[in-house]
């Protein structure tokens, strides 16, 4: 067990940002609410899986929509909390813990808010070791546990009861709910034992985030390059750096949804990489060859610091660093391919692990 004091929720939120992939919304400001309960509420416990009894009760609670709908409509406690109420006057049970639903972006932050306000323990594990847009793409639906009953609530204090027959038809319905509820809603979400959590979830992941955002500080306070912190810390690679021309996107249906063009910088001038992304980089492509796509993560850092960079907040002139990283091995599956790979998103590509690329 962890115990996670608001100073660790820094280097958390910074790991987040970078997991996100570019979507998931800005862990910055989860983390901002999560060390404001934090100090009035306490510190959070995080706990290895094997801890749990096989009969607790572990959900997930997360934001759900477009990411840049969160810069104009704030996340707040009390949403956070009405939600996961309502699933739990549903269930007709009290949750043993809480659980991250990603491994990355505001979804990686938010729980400790809850969990901080509620002094409920929260789990070390994530249902995808990164983010990733739709609700059904989660390591639990490979193991067959269902997203529902799920409970959404609005800053307004509406909230709905989401009953699915299975993980995609719960996603339709959600889609279409947080399109009426503004663009972003809160959920709670995949309820499921303590057994079940040991088998399902991606283990250490909220863990790993930790360690990546002190390995990026502590480089800055060496003077060292904090890409290359990140590159190592992540078994990942740097497959491009340049600067920022173009930024194309649109946000509806609950996603943002488009294309950046990076404009080559030293070693890799000359050429053009572009980046597609729908809430999350899906796709790197320089020129005509692919460099990555999902559900390997494409993660973009500034330059110089090193700060992950958020498809909400990439802009034009910005000069960064576009890393490739392996993702989780459930990823790699048949199953997980066809839940997340590229051709899931309309990409005309097969799947190569980013590794194996050149």
């Amino acid at each position: 067990m962890k115990i996670i004091q608001t100073e660790d929720m820094e280097a958390i939120a910074l790991g987040g940002a970078a997991y996100g992939t570019g979507g998931g919304g800005d862990p910055y400001l989860g983390k901002l609410l999560a060390q404001n309960v934090m100090r009035s509420k306490g510190a959070v416990h995080l706990i290895e899986a094997a801890t749990l009894a096989d009969d607790a009760l572990v959900f997930a609670v997360a934001g759900v929509g477009a990411p840049t709908v969160l810069i104009e409509k704030m996340a707040s406690l009390e949403q956070v909390l009405s939600v996961i109420d309502a699933l739990q006057t549903f269930l007709g049970r009290r949750a043993t813990a809480l659980v991250s639903a990603e491994a990355g972006g505001l979804n990686s932050t938010i729980p400790f808010c809850a969990a901080s306000a509620l002094g409920l323990p929260l789990v070390d594990g994530d249902m995808m070791g990164r983010a990733f847009p739709e609700i059904q793409m989660s390591t639990c639906t490979l193991d067959g546990i269902l997203a529902s009953p799920l409970a959404m609530t609005d800053e307004k204090g509406n909230a709905v009861i989401v009953n699915g027959v299975n993980n995609e038809i719960t996603e339709r319905f959600v889609r279409s709910l947080t399109a009426d509820m503004g663009g972003h809603s809160f959920a709670a979400l995949y309820s499921m034992t303590g057994a079940q959590a040991k088998k399902s979830l991606v283990l250490g992941s909220i863990s790993k985030l930790m360690e990546t955002g002190q390995a990026i500080f502590q480089a800055r306070a060496r003077h060292e390059d904090p890409v290359a912190a990140m590159a190592r810390v992540s078994g990942g690679r740097v497959m491009y750096k340049g600067k920022v021309v173009d930024v194309e996107r649109v946000t509806g249906g609950g996603f943002s949804r488009g294309h950046a063009d990076i404009s080559g910088l030293d070693e890799f001038s000359g050429d053009n990489l572009s980046l597609l992304f729908q809430n999350e980089f899906l796709l790197a492509r320089r020129g005509k060859k692919v460099l990555a796509t999902t559900p390997d993560l494409i993660v973009v850092l500034d330059l110089e610091s090193g700060e992950p960079i958020t498809g909400e907040l990439l802009r034009y002139g910005l000069r960064v660093a576009v890393l490739g990283i392996p993702c989780v091995s459930q990823w790699r599956s048949d199953a997980g391919l066809k839940l997340v790979g590229p051709r899931y998103f309309g990409y005309d590509e097969d799947y190569v692990p980013v590794e194996l690329r050149a």
